[in-house]
């Protein structure tokens, strides 16, 4: 027994099997370490009080807002090319690693010189280089990872992620301790993510052999001719995600940024749920593009996607119901104003977790380009709405402006990728929903009988799984759960 799940856990061995050693070790390692900051992050958030909050907040987005072109698609990049050319492994790796510095360099500078011009709450100014070093030392460590993921060997990444969360918190609650400000937090994080950084660098190096030699000066042209619709895209991206922060610098007080900040934190924990499954399946996708196996692609997408939505969903309606409980928990109740911006947040989850699925498919096929056009839709969306509503209705505004971007963004992706697989989606969907539903309303039925959140949640979590086990939703046969528990009620007690 025990070899069996030592060979489950640690080799490939098919498809299927490698699919889900990689989902459980990327899902268990991003559990794990994001439990175990939580705990400093929510430490941080009641110490240092909305205002300190929101000025360490929004140093960290104009610092990212800066630096979000330090990668342009080079990981992924990388990590596909890997897996397409194995043989060319030190090549890729040293080339793409020189580009890749090129960029962090680049921009730490941006955050150092041009960032301070868009600064509106002093109090942030001295927080930039800390904080764009912070963000260099994390771009590089997930860059090295696209090695680890290109051998689908998630479990070194999912290990060294939860080790480099743990010396963040270590560093943070020493700070938090010691001296509770915004400044010392960054310096904390800071060191945390560079010890990790070092730590996945030593551990990377056996699978990469020398980092610096193999580079190949004609493979730069044709590495950047690929990455530059990322560069773009990252762009975009970043400006989508950062773009609500800044300017909610522009017109609102730091107190409002603490609480922007602190209620984006769940949502960001839940975009980790998603992160996990498209790391994991990427590789896959990734072989299908290559060997031209489309239908395999349109059966493993439709099922990841089904399974992406299966998670968005329960969490999306369960999210609302217990919204203000759950702030309270968390943060304390001078973050209840928050309550309605998370909430609005949480409807996010279905297109960016449906989106990102087939965005991944997007990238393994090539068709990169696709991005552009959606990613630019999107940004622009949100920064016209940014502009329109966050002066009159604050950070509920922006997160209005959040969901409609999404919506557009993503949904471009999905109409442009149809005409390359024709993936169908809402048939997969009526069991999950009804299960959803489901749970949504046992979690508002006990919620206003008086129960607490965390029994809430419980049961939603018991009532939502046994849904879907009663309604046999064909995912929990496709992961290797229904039959099993099939065959025990069968059984019967012994």
């Amino acid at each position: 027994m025990i070899k069996r799940i030592k060979s489950f856990l640690f080799e490939n061995k098919s498809e299927k099997q490698t699919f889900l050693k990689n989902t459980f070790w990327l899902s268990g390692g991003t559990m794990a370490s994001r439990i175990v900051r939580a705990f400093m992050i929510i430490y941080a958030a009641r110490i240092l009080g909305t205002e300190g909050y929101g000025i360490f907040s929004y140093a960290l987005s104009l610092a990212a807002f800066f630096t979000i072109f330090s990668d342009v698609g080079l990981s992924g990049l990388l990590t596909r090319e890997l897996v397409k050319k194995p043989e060319e492994t030190q090549r890729y790796i040293a080339t793409t690693l020189r580009i890749k510095f090129a960029f962090v360099i680049l921009g730490i500078a941006f955050t150092l010189f041009v960032a301070p011009w868009f600064i509106k709450v002093d109090a942030a100014r001295p927080l930039l280089p800390v904080v764009a070093l912070l963000l260099a030392f994390d771009s590089m460590r997930i860059f090295i990872f696209a090695i680890t993921r290109s051998k689908n060997k998630m479990e070194i990444e999912s290990g060294l992620s939860v080790l480099t969360d743990i010396f963040i918190t270590i560093f943070g609650f020493t700070a938090l301790f010691l001296l509770p400000n915004a400044q010392w937090l960054a310096i904390a994080y800071t060191a945390g993510s560079g010890l990790g950084f070092f730590t996945a660098f030593f551990v990377v190096r056996k699978w990469a052999g020398d980092f610096f030699r193999g580079f190949d000066r004609s493979l730069v042209k044709p590495v950047l001719s690929s990455a530059w619709p990322f560069a773009v895209m990252g762009l975009l991206g970043g400006f989508m995600i950062n773009i609500d922060t800044i300017i909610i610098g522009w017109f609102r007080s730091a107190s409002e940024l603490g609480l922007y900040g602190a209620v984006q934190r769940p949502i960001q924990v839940f975009y980790m749920l998603l992160g996990f499954i498209n790391t994991s399946l990427f590789p896959l996708l990734s072989k299908f593009a290559h060997e031209e196996k489309n239908e395999r692609t349109k059966t493993v997408l439709e099922r990841a996607i089904a399974g992406a939505l299966a998670i968005a969903l329960p969490l999306t309606i369960g999210g609302i119901i217990v919204g203000t409980p759950f702030i309270k928990l968390l943060f304390g109740t001078q973050y209840l104003e928050g309550t309605l911006t998370f909430q609005l947040l949480l409807l996010t989850l279905i297109p960016v977790f449906a989106g990102s699925m087939i965005g991944n498919a997007v990238f393994a096929y090539d068709r990169q380009k696709i991005f552009l056009a959606s990613v630019g839709m999107g940004a622009a969306t949100n920064i016209i709405l940014d502009l329109a509503l966050i002066p009159s209705y604050g950070i509920a505004g922006s997160a209005v402006a959040t969901i409609v971007a999404q919506v557009i963004s993503n949904g471009y992706v999905y109409v442009k990728f149809k005409r390359i697989i024709p993936v169908s989606i809402v048939p997969l969907l009526g069991k999950i929903t009804l299960a959803a539903l489901g749970m949504g309303i046992a979690v508002f039925g006990v919620s206003r009988a008086g129960w607490t959140v965390i029994p809430a949640i419980i049961l939603g979590v018991i009532v939502y799984a046994a849904l879907l086990f009663l309604l046999k939703e064909p995912l929990l046969e496709v992961i290797g759960i229904r039959k099993p528990i099939e065959k025990s009620i069968e059984a019967g007690p012994r």
